[in-house]
């Protein structure tokens, strides 16, 4: 958390964007619940360079609401209806907080963390919403460092929520990070740790 502590203070551009040396934009569906993209060579390197979505057998990449957000603002992706009509970002967002409780909070934390130069995944496997990788490190070559909840700065806590938080981070061996997002979509960071006395 100390590297990620110190970012918090004064955000710095995050490092090259490989992404941004691809000038061709991947296409993707928005299917119900979920993106996919095309199989494409574009939209293997969305995977394997900056590890965007979940690489599928047939060659194609699934995408979470809050990555397909974020490459879809960039320019990266080209999001389709499954009639082939064109996505813009602010239907793409409307579909997706209504799909998603508190995606708007989802996606600013999601695009702060990214922002930074992080590799921030769904961990949904793990009871959380995200989990966060050191930075330099992909998932599959080590573990996640973090698990991430964000919540609205006037959103409540009660003593047992957050005590099955920070379980879940104890039992999966990582820390736990809760990103508070304010009304400007600000977000501030807050680690907690086991301590034995």
């Amino acid at each position: 958390m100390e590297a990620l502590a110190t970012d918090v203070k004064e955000k710095e551009p995050s490092k090259e964007d490989p992404l941004k040396k691809s000038k061709e934009q991947v296409k993707a569906y928005l299917l119900k619940e979920r993106v996919l993209t095309e199989n494409t060579d574009a939209a293997r390197e969305l995977y394997n360079q900056s590890r965007y979505g979940k690489m599928l057998g047939d060659g194609r990449v699934q995408l979470a609401f809050t990555e397909a957000m974020y490459l879809l603002e960039r320019g990266k992706i080209a999001v389709f209806d499954g009639k082939g009509k064109p996505v813009t970002a602010e239907q793409f967002l409307k579909k997706a907080a209504k799909a998603q409780q508190n995606f708007w909070v989802k996606y600013s934390v999601f695009k702060d963390i990214r922002d930074r130069g992080y590799i921030i995944k769904t961990a949904l496997k793990f009871g959380a919403d995200f989990r966060v990788y050191d930075r330099g490190v992909k998932p599959g070559e080590d573990h996640a460092r973090w698990i991430l909840y964000p919540v609205h700065e006037g959103d409540t806590l009660t003593w047992h929520e957050f005590s099955a938080k920070n379980r879940v981070a104890h039992s999966t061996k990582k820390r736990l990070l809760i990103g508070v997002v304010d009304e400007e979509a600000d977000v501030s960071y807050w680690e907690v740790r086991w301590m034995r006395p």
